[in-house]
């Protein structure tokens, strides 16, 4: 008879569990007068897109507010990065806009959708991104030449796309169903539907995605079989944004629910089909709206530990000091080129306790 595993040397004691980690709060602070809607990570800041259609900043090296954007007419509702030289928002004024992170200058702004823009996302290789919009379309985009490359007329609107690692495979959710798409075809390999609307997807590998949706469950699929590989209640609300790393070799999920709850869980990938383990769990008291997790490059060299990044309604905001403007072309909603605003902070300045909620300033008036 066949035995999986092996022998225990004499006074060998069995490979012990994940320790457990512990949270504590790093910095708070009011950054926007309404809820957030998007958050981004690279090596080097975080960014926070709300509804009060303002981009804002922070240096998580040095911990200081780094400033603001307002290239945008409308709720921010995707960004994304590109390593360390650009970030990609999109907004519900239909526009994309590719941001250089170096001086944070919009190098361009592009009409994408008729409708809001829903979601984007990058390939790996930074060379084409797809975006979807309320306009019921799937857009390829040229990032190396910053035009149109594609257009696919979808039955419904679709609110997320996401690219696999590989980039080999990109994903769609409409409402409660994934289309798995090929990239070299184009066409749909596969669809998962589940009961409830998704709220959030993630590839934890090139062939394994995991799933939320408006309820307390995480699903893991295959993407190959569409069968579903593993499910757990995670939370005692639903479930609002999933994020993962890799650290150490340990698989890592973090997921935030509307219950106020950021919980940590160690996934074993040779047992995809068993529950995660807790690894740790913090309240926040605050409605949890999105989230992602800021890694330390340099200590994660030194297998210390990641830091967190979270973003509430209620929470994790800063107070801008006096800016410079830049006058900067953008394109309004009739697809007129325009001459807006951009905010940068010349002096950082350290991040402190929360602070009162500023009042919104309009947009094109003088600070």
């Amino acid at each position: 008879m066949a035995r999986v595993g092996r022998d225990l040397k004499d006074n060998e004691a069995p490979t012990p569990p994940p320790q457990p980690w512990t949270v504590t709060p790093d910095f708070t602070h009011h950054a926007h007068t309404a809820s957030l809607s998007a958050v981004a990570v690279n090596s080097k800041y975080v960014v926070t897109g709300s509804r009060d259609e303002s981009i804002q900043i922070y240096d998580m090296r040095k911990k200081v507010e780094h400033g603001a954007l307002l290239q945008h007419n409308g709720t921010i509702t995707c960004l994304e990065f590109y390593g360390t030289a650009h970030l990609l928002s999109g907004a519900e004024d239909g526009l994309i806009c590719i941001w250089n992170t170096k001086r944070w200058e919009c190098l361009k702004s592009i009409k994408a959708h008729k409708g809001h823009v829903t979601s984007l996302s990058i390939h790996p290789s930074g060379k084409l991104a797809l975006s979807v919009g309320t306009d019921k379309t799937l857009r390829t985009w040229n990032l190396v030449e910053g035009r149109s490359a594609f257009i696919k007329n979808l039955k419904q609107n679709a609110h997320i796309i996401k690219w696999s690692p590989d980039g080999e495979k990109y994903v769609t959710v409409i409402t409660n169903k994934v289309d798995i798409y090929k990239l070299d075809t184009a066409s749909i390999t596969g669809t998962i539907t589940i009961e409830k609307r998704i709220s959030s997807i993630r590839f934890i590998t090139d062939s394994v995605l995991a799933i939320a949706g408006d309820d307390e469950i995480i699903r893991f699929y295959s993407c190959d079989s569409q069968k579903c590989l593993c499910e757990f209640k995670a939370h005692e609300n639903r479930i609002k944004d999933i994020y993962s790393f890799e650290r150490e070799g340990q698989h890592v999920i973090v997921t935030a629910s509307s219950d106020g709850y950021i919980k940590v869980w160690n996934l074993d990938l040779n047992k995809i089909n068993n529950v995660p383990s807790l690894l740790c769990e913090v309240s926040t008291k605050a409605r949890l709206t999105c989230l992602a997790v800021w890694l330390d490059q340099a200590s994660e060299m030194k297998e210390n530990c990641g830091k967190a990044a979270t973003s509430t309604e209620a929470n994790e905001s800063e107070k801008p000091s006096a800016v410079k403007k830049k006058k900067v072309c953008g394109m309004n909603k009739s697809g007129k080129l325009t001459k807006q605003r951009r905010r940068i902070v010349p002096a950082k300045r350290k991040l402190e306790a929360p602070l009162q909620k500023k009042k919104k300033k309009k947009q094109n008036s003088s600070e």
